[in-house]
């Protein structure tokens, strides 16, 4: 805390000595660690008050961060679903007429329907429904009060046999 060195502390205890005198000098420096003693406890208590408020507003940064990407995904999954995508691609290129590209009239066209022929039938798939996003904070919010509900009922005192309930 201090760097003193020895002769120092000699010095400052003589002068002590002289002007506090040999009956007074016990009591004051009982004083004076007992002062000491409570500025020492008053600067630790600050310092954990403001440790847990740093990691207070750490947790609170990080659900945000959480919450703001859930929304994202939620977003995302909302305004995009990929089966439904493809789904009406394939249906946009089934229906769309394809325009005959000029091929010499002497090579035959492989499997080409015969003209007139219905054409089948689009085939509609299911849509899959996704399992809604969790929230990871909201989890942990909740296993800290079953936590914290777990400790009031241990503390309270159970009901004796003798002593009639309060519920009847």
């Amino acid at each position: 805390m201090f760097d003193m060195s020895w002769g120092e502390v000699l010095v400052i205890g003589g002068v002590a000595l002289i002007v506090i005198g040999p009956k007074d000098l016990p009591r004051a420096l009982r004083t004076v660690g007992q002062v000491t003693g409570k500025i020492r406890r008053m600067a630790a208590e600050f310092q954990g008050q403001f440790q847990e408020a740093m990691r207070e507003a750490e947790l609170d940064d990080v659900k945000q961060q959480l919450q703001g990407m859930n929304e994202s995904v939620s977003s995302m999954n909302k305004g995009f679903n990929p089966i439904q995508t493809i789904r009406d691609e394939l249906k946009s290129a089934v229906e769309t007429p394809v325009a005959p590209t000029e091929k010499p009239a002497s090579e035959p066209v492989a499997n080409a329907p015969a003209e007139g022929a219905a054409t089948p039938d689009p085939v509609e798939l299911p849509i899959p429904t996704l399992p809604p996003v969790e929230d990871p904070a909201e989890l942990i919010a909740e296993s800290l009060r079953r936590e914290a509900e777990a400790a009031e009922q241990a503390a309270s005192p159970a009901p004796t046999p003798n002593e009639p309930d309060a519920k009847s």
